[in-house]
């Protein structure tokens, strides 16, 4: 299960990335994609985070 982050988004001003996680669903057992677009230091956190 990779966990990365894809891309770097840049805006006049602030400096964003993308960052997409596979969950998996504790009903069917499928997995799900989350994608956020936030900060390069909150990546992290948004990573290790279940």
């Amino acid at each position: 299960m990779a966990k990365k982050t894809v891309a770097s988004l840049q805006t006049t001003s602030k400096r964003l990335s993308k960052a997409i996680k596979m969950v998996k669903s504790p009903k069917s057992g499928a997995y799900t994609f989350v994608e956020a677009i936030m900060q390069p230091e909150k990546v992290d956190a948004f990573l290790a985070k279940k």
